[in-house]
């Protein structure tokens, strides 16, 4: 597995495009397409891969707009939580589970509170969280109530994987589950 990393600078949103290299798959996945560029085309392109799905985190437009462009070129399922994202292309995922794209096993979590559709995605030992957590911080919600859930469910299913879990956020920097225990202003700190 190869991770190739896109900044979207109209809107500083990260796009991850996921390749399986193996000789007798060469799929890819693409995380949160908020803008198709001729870079991410041409890396589909170059190295003959075939895009099979993309990977939505939550329904807000800074993370979606590039659909458009790709449902023009390519065929992908997408897998979202909700169905408008991507309408018959769409596989609705609720709660937790497992799926297969691009002949590589996803984790999928549930993690409501910066939008009620959020999800977040793992692929060996790196969790793509989108807007749930980033680099220090946590995703913005819009009551006290949904910042309550959003920390629970950061603490449940983001904070109980390894600490050498890499986390690939929405925007800014990656970063570790061992970093945001320690430096993460959002969240109490939590020794190891």
């Amino acid at each position: 597995m190869k991770i190739y990393f896109n900044l979207c600078l109209e809107e500083f949103t990260n796009c991850y495009v996921v390749v399986n290299d193996q000789p007798d798959v060469m799929e890819a996945l693409i995380i949160d397409p908020g803008r198709i560029s001729s870079e991410i085309i041409d890396q589909i392109e170059r190295d003959h891969y075939k895009l099979t799905g993309v990977l939505i985190t939550h329904n807000h437009t800074n993370h979606v707009k590039g659909l458009s462009t790709l449902k023009k070129i390519y065929s992908p399922y997408i897998y979202a939580a909700d169905y408008d994202v991507g309408g018959s292309q769409s596989v609705v995922l609720r709660g937790n589970g497992d799926i297969d794209v691009a002949g590589l096993n996803v984790k999928y979590y549930s993690v409501p509170g910066h939008s009620s559709d959020s999800m977040v995605y793992r692929i060996g030992n790196v969790l793509f969280t989108g807007d749930t957590i980033t680099s220090g911080i946590i995703g913005e919600t819009s009551s006290k109530y949904s910042k309550k859930l959003l920390l629970d469910n950061i603490l449940e299913k983001i904070y109980s994987q390894a600490e050498s879990t890499i986390l690939m956020p929405g925007h800014g920097p990656p970063s570790t589950i061992e970093g945001e225990k320690q430096f993460n202003l959002d969240i109490p700190y939590i020794p190891s």
